[in-house]
């Protein structure tokens, strides 16, 4: 391998790269804590993705086309898990890359790519949400099972081939940097993709998201009176509880998905800040520290699907104590499924079934 950074180089071994920061060398107590987060979250990370993954797929209660995506993020996080992280707690530990060029090379590429993976399944959730809630007509004819395979292998293809021209070596490259005591994306000739995956493969979906999210409010803080236009016909007791338990079903529908996306950048805004204000590692704490919360990310969403969604908890329970699921009630929503006093945020299971072809993936009742 050819190291264009003069400060990027292998020691005698050719093997193994030693820090050479002092300032590196002042966050060995914060390298240590690092270690541990991350052994903490291998454990969960591993364990609550793949308990998520199996409950979904055996469930058929919760299986739905947001389903599909978070199956899809939680493959990601596992696999991140399973392959980066115990890396990532090597070098916390040891202060110093001991497994080679290749490694050194994979494992930043495999990290960005988990981080377009998870923002670009987070944003296909959001649209999903917001088709449904806004564009109800439209939900049925684009999420078919075709359709909602062809959008997640996008979703793949679309995270490697970002990082494709810097794994090749034409636009930066990836290599250890020894001012943070990681491998990383470092610069060639005075050019790195960094930025541009800044704008293309963060803020511009964090802007859509936003954008559907205040789309998304502004139909369900508006629906409530559309509810109560279209049902005359009820007393104002069966008014007033339909209403109020509708309003309850459109707030879970978005709740979920909304804390997933505020965690993500709680965990992600920090480190790419950082790496693009901080290129010299000038401050290599706050490198330090940004890649504590994005390995914490891995870990935490299992933990939201389970605190912010009952029928997620039930699915882990006939997992955990392997009960027998339960099949979906479909008569009871299908007869109202043509019923126009239903706001298409709440009835969401009726969407579907009208799609023929979608008989799978069948959204839920969040």
């Amino acid at each position: 391998m050819t190291y264009a950074d003069p400060f990027d180089f292998p020691n005698d071994t050719g093997t193994m790269y030693e820090a050479k920061s002092s300032q590196m060398h002042e966050c060995k107590e914060l390298m240590y804590f690092a270690a541990f987060c991350i052994i903490v979250s291998i454990i969960v990370g591993l364990s609550g993705n793949l308990l998520t993954i199996v409950a979904l797929l055996r469930c058929p209660r919760v299986r739905s086309a947001t389903a599909a995506f978070i199956i899809s993020l939680c493959v990601a996080d596992f696999l991140f898990c399973a392959l980066n992280l115990p890396f990532s707690a090597s070098r916390f530990i040891h202060q110093k890359w001991i497994h080679g060029d290749i490694l050194c090379v994979m494992f930043p590429f495999m990290r960005y790519v988990n981080v377009g993976l998870s923002l670009m399944s987070i944003t296909a959730i959001t649209i999903n949400r917001y088709i449904l809630i806004v564009h109800q007509r439209l939900y049925e004819k684009i999420y078919r099972k075709c359709y909602i395979a062809i959008m997640i292998a996008a979703i793949w293809l679309f995270s490697f081939a970002m990082l494709l021209p810097t794994l090749i070596g034409i636009w930066g490259r990836f290599g250890y940097d020894k001012k943070i005591l990681n491998c990383s994306i470092l610069t060639v000739n005075g050019q790195s993709s960094k930025t541009f995956l800044f704008i293309f493969g963060f803020l511009i979906p964090c802007v859509a998201i936003i954008v559907c999210y205040a789309r998304i409010f502004w139909v369900l803080k508006t629906s409530a009176s559309r509810v109560r236009a279209y049902s005359n016909s009820e007393t104002k007791e069966q008014k007033k509880n339909r209403d109020a338990k509708k309003r309850k079903e459109e707030w879970r529908v978005t709740r979920m998905v909304l804390i997933i996306f505020c965690s993500f950048l709680v965990c992600y805004l920090p480190i790419t800040i950082v790496k693009v204000a901080d290129k010299q590692a000038k401050y290599p704490a706050l490198h330090i520290v940004g890649y504590i919360l994005i390995y914490i990310s891995a870990s935490i969403n299992p933990i939201i699907y389970g605190v912010t969604n009952k029928q997620y908890r039930q699915a882990y329970k006939t997992v955990l104590m392997c009960r027998r699921p339960r099949s979906l009630s479909v008569s009871t929503n299908a007869s109202n499924t043509n019923d126009p006093s239903i706001n298409p945020c709440t009835l969401v299971s009726n969407v579907a079934q009208n799609s023929k072809d979608d008989s799978v993936f069948v959204d839920e009742r969040v």
